[in-house]
Parts: C-alpha cells; sequence; structure tokens
C-alpha cells in the first residue's frame, strides 16, 4: 500500500496495521462503493489563517455587518456560556444534547431579529476570513470526477457554507449539505430556521431520517469519514449497511490534552494539519490514480 502522505508529521494512528486493511479494503471494493461524508466547520474550512483563527459559518454571520452591536454582544456571551458546556469532557452527552438545543435555538432567534436579507449572503461571505483547506480543489475535483458522492453534514448555517463552497468554484453536482438553513419571506428577509435542528451532538440518523439520501445510495457501503469533533463520529449512523468505514480526525486545538480521546475515536488523527493532504492522498490511492 502506498500512501506517501501517511509519513506527513502531522499523522498519528494508534492502530497502523488495521487502518492499511481498511485502506486497502477500501481499494479493493472500488469507486462505485464509496461515499465521503464529511462536517464543514474546521474540517473542510480552515481552523487558523494569518496565524488567527478562521471563521466558522456562524461566526461569519455573527461578526458581519449585519448584525447590530447589540445582536454581536449577545451571540457572543451565548458563546462564552454554552461553548465551554459543549467541549467539556466531564459532561455526558445527554446533559449536552439539550443545552445544545438551547444555544442553537437563542441563536437562531437572534440572527431572526436581525432582519438579515438573503441578497447580503454573498457579500458577507466574499468580506469574510473564510478559508477552505490547501488542497480543496483537488479534493472536490477528485470525488466530482470519480462520481463519488460526497455528503456535507453540518451545525453551522448551510447557507453560508454553500456559499463558500460555491465562490470556491467546488460545488458540483455531487455534493449534498445537510445544515440549518434559512427561511426567507417573499422579500427576501430571513424569518425562520428551518427545522430539524442540527447541533454538535445529533448528528446522526435521527435528523436525515425522510431526507432519502442514505436510501438512494445504500450501495454505497465504503466510507471516508471527515471531521473534527466526537459529535462528527455518528455522522455515518444513518446509512444503511456500512462494509469499511475509515474515520479520519482533525485535532485542530488543545493537542496535548485532547490526543488520547482522538486516538481512541478516530483511526487517523491529523495535528494541526491545514490541508487536505492525507485526505487526497487515500483518495488516490483508492481510486487507483497514479
Amino acid at each position: 500500500m502506498k500512501v506517501p502522505e501517511l509519513e506527513k508529521a502531522t499523522v498519528r494512528i494508534r492502530q497502523p496495521e488495521r487502518v492499511r486493511e481498511i485502506i486497502q479494503s477500501l481499494r479493493e471494493q472500488g469507486v462505485a462503493k464509496l461515499q465521503v461524508i464529511s462536517d464543514f466547520d474546521m474540517t473542510l474550512s480552515r481552523f487558523g489563517c494569518n496565524g488567527r483563527r478562521c471563521p466558522t459559518s456562524h461566526n461569519i454571520l455573527d461578526t458581519s455587518r449585519v448584525i447590530s452591536e447589540d445582536g454581536k454582544k449577545k451571540l457572543k456571551d451565548l458563546l462564552h456560556y454554552y461553548y465551554p458546556i459543549e467541549i467539556d469532557p466531564n459532561r455526558t452527552l445527554e446533559e449536552k444534547r439539550p443545552l445544545m438545543v438551547e444555544w442553537w435555538t437563542k441563536a437562531h432567534e437572534l440572527l431572526v431579529q436581525q432582519k438579515i436579507r438573503k441578497g447580503d449572503i454573498a457579500q458577507i461571505v466574499r468580506e469574510s476570513e473564510a478559508m477552505l483547506r490547501d488542497g480543496y480543489e483537488e479534493f472536490f475535483e477528485r470525488l466530482h470526477k470519480n462520481n463519488v458522492p460526497l455528503f456535507i453534514f453540518s451545525a453551522g448555517v448551510g447557507d453560508i457554507l454553500e456559499e463558500i463552497i460555491r465562490q470556491a468554484n467546488v460545488f458540483y453536482s455531487n455534493v449534498n449539505v445537510v445544515s440549518n438553513y434559512m427561511d426567507f419571506n417573499e422579500d427576501g428577509v430571513l424569518t425562520r430556521f428551518k427545522g430539524p435542528l442540527i447541533h454538535t451532538y445529533n448528528k446522526n440518523n435521527t435528523v436525515l431520517q425522510g431526507t432519502g439520501y442514505f436510501q438512494q445510495l445504500s450501495t454505497r457501503t465504503s466510507i471516508i469519514l471527515l471531521g473534527d469533533s466526537m459529535g462528527d463520529l455518528t455522522m455515518a449512523d444513518g446509512v444503511p449497511s456500512v462494509e469499511n468505514i475509515l474515520k479520519i480526525g482533525f485535532l485542530n486545538d488543545k493537542v496535548e490534552e485532547r490526543r488520547g480521546k482522538y486516538l481512541d475515536s478516530y483511526d487517523i488523527v491529523l495535528e494541526s494539519d491545514e490541508t487536505l493532504d492525507v485526505v487526497n492522498g487515500i483518495l488516490r490511492y483508492i481510486l487507483a490514480e497514479t
């Protein structure tokens, strides 16, 4: 098996043999069985740029010129209250879930009060510092060229992240997004968010029932899953019959303290790696391109 990118200094793997076997199986099963399921913020988009944190799809909206100063302050207060809960290793998922629903619901209500216009979305994204990870063109192009479905599952704002992908010129026909979408009235003003609400800890088939997306992909039993949080590990839970799954985790932050947990949960952990090099290398090998 030749995937030179796995030798990168950012790569950590707890069970190298097992990872080799999975990658080999993915290659043998062939392109017709493959699908990629990915988180968006801090997974396909960069965590840091120019020595600063890159914005998530929520950040882009929360800090944009269409939000009043009062609105910005309230959104920041919510972040400071709920974010420590989201990442608290000592709280159970059962404890976190209702609090995440509370956070997202309050944040969405605040955004609705801002009377955001659909026509402003493209400009908001253009003015932001959003960046996809280095190597994104190759990643999106290769999946598209080989007709491999890319399913993006995001607790962010769907309208914003779609616009980021669109402005990067990689919103191909094989890309499918499930996220929190805005609902605009006939005047193009935000009136609410469409359901179901997707937050960090319900990215699984409970929110996918009825989308029909996974049913139509039931023959796609080989999966590469990309995420950057513990909540992303359940993203493939709606897939009817998974034969092979390779879980790749981006460990962007608090690397030392979270390393053990990530290595327990993800097959491959990428530490402070702002690129898609490793993912692209694996895809190149699986799709048998020299």
